[in-house]
């Protein structure tokens, strides 16, 4: 082994022993370029380091490990890639790592851009899953990883692990930031992957159908704070309009709390999905089916076609909703003649579909061909709703304790209190200076 990399070994070791991470992870920094010399011989490194007891020496050696594998010159070997960045997640120390935060991210994230695209793929959820749990301080704290871990399970399909992540609701985000001091780029970083989980957390949702949850996501997505538009808010931004036609029937105006510069210019570069909402508002299907087929290219090349046609499909459920208001009874006939289906046995399917996931209240007679509509048959007398009440009313109570505490904690806050006390000493000297502002200068 290299003497270099020799030094790196013993200094890894006796500030590992000694316990003094911090400076450690001071030295490991500028210890990077040396490494990456010597690519070749890391694995070499690697098994003479513990991974538990010299994590932060791991973590530096496999970052550059994984950054050189990215290399399009370097033929890595994917499979012992994976098990080594597995094996290092497993038994790393996350006292240890958590000095490292900004190093331990750019790690996932390699890893990620690595396996994204390789069957491997549907493995690694299980493995990035475990890598929030060994960083996190807590269940409700995002940190950027949440954003690899949703990439992975779109492209692998697969939801149940992500989704259990994505219904904890966020009430604080570890920065790459707090670590290294404010820099520009680990700021950017840090609002990139924000956003990318509130966007691919949307699209999840929106696979799954549970499109009130995805519409909350896409709406986070667009209204953060920004001084200029982002390419992930703009598609978060067409997905927005999408999701909104099929839960609400309208295109949902932007948040208020959106920069000026969000809802100006997103609108403009989104036009086909307002021209979509537009004819939705008509309630008629020919002229939705005209948009749709003009505007086709750019659905299919933003790749929103299927939400496009589940927006197409929404239209006829929501003209049969509008029946339910009007009618008591009507023919099957007349449910697709009114709600422009092609006939009877579609707008049967139909009906049929929207009673079995609660849509409407009614009942077929295949007999006669008729539909009865009826009222919702909840009486809110049942021990199953009295249930749902007392978990609202927990779910509420704990929201208010939640907001309490982050209260308490901003008005604790040293820089708050500074700037706090800053603007009450300029408005006391401008209103003093206003009481002599008549006085005589004779």
């Amino acid at each position: 082994m290299a003497s270099a990399l020799e030094n790196y070994v013993n200094n890894v070791r006796t500030k590992s022993s000694e316990g003094n991470f911090r400076i450690m992870v001071e030295q490991l920094n500028d210890s990077v370029e040396v490494l990456s010399r010597y690519w070749e011989l890391l694995d070499n490194v690697l098994e003479t380091l513990d991974f538990q007891q010299h994590s932060l020496g791991v973590l530096y050696v496999l970052l550059v490990k994984f950054n050189g594998a990215s290399s399009p010159n370097v033929n890595a070997n994917l499979p012992q890639m994976f098990n080594l960045y597995k094996e290092f997640i497993s038994q790393c120390n996350g006292e240890q790592v958590r000095y490292a935060t900004y190093t331990y991210y750019d790690l996932c994230h390699m890893f990620t851009s690595l396996i994204v695209e390789h069957p491997l793929c549907i493995q690694g959820i299980k493995v990035v899953a475990q890598a929030i749990e060994k960083i996190r301080l807590c269940d409700s704290q995002q940190t950027s990883i949440h954003a690899d871990l949703c990439q992975i399970s779109l492209k692998a399909r697969c939801f149940k692990t992500a989704l259990s992540f994505l219904d904890v609701d966020i009430t604080t985000i570890a920065t790459t930031s707090e670590v290294r001091g404010q820099n520009s780029n680990d700021a950017n970083n840090d609002a990139k992957y924000f956003l990318l989980y509130y966007y691919y957390g949307g699209m999840i949702y929106t696979a799954v159908k549970n499109f009130d949850r995805a519409l909350y996501f896409f709406e986070v997505c667009i209204s953060t704070p920004a001084a200029a538009m982002s390419h992930i808010m703009l598609e978060a931004y067409k997905k927005f309009v999408l999701v909104s036609l099929i839960l609400h029937g309208k295109v949902l105006p932007i948040p208020k709390s959106s920069g000026p510069v969000i809802s100006r210019f997103m609108k403009p570069l989104a036009q086909a999905y307002h021209d979509l909402g537009n004819a939705y508002a008509t309630s008629t299907n020919e002229e939705l089916r005209i948009v749709m087929n003009k505007c086709s290219e750019t659905f299919i090349r933003d790749k929103n076609m299927g939400l496009v046609k589940q927006v197409v499909t929404s239209l006829y459920k929501k003209n049969i909703q509008r029946l339910t208001k009007t009618f008591l009874t009507l023919s099957l006939s007349d449910v697709a003649s009114r709600a422009q289906l092609n006939d009877a046995a579609e707008a049967e399917k139909y009906i049929f579909n929207m009673i079995k996931s609660g849509e409407i209240y009614a009942s077929i007679n295949k007999k006669d061909g008729m539909v009865v509509f009826k009222d919702d048959p909840e009486k809110y007398n049942s021990p199953e709703m009295f249930l749902k009440v007392q978990k609202d009313m927990a779910e509420t109570m704990d929201l208010i304790r939640q907001i309490n505490k982050m209260e308490e904690e901003i008005l604790l806050n040293p820089i708050y209190v500074k700037k706090a006390l800053g603007s009450q000493e300029d408005e006391l000297t401008s209103q003093h200076a206003k009481s002599f502002s008549g006085d005589p200068t004779d």
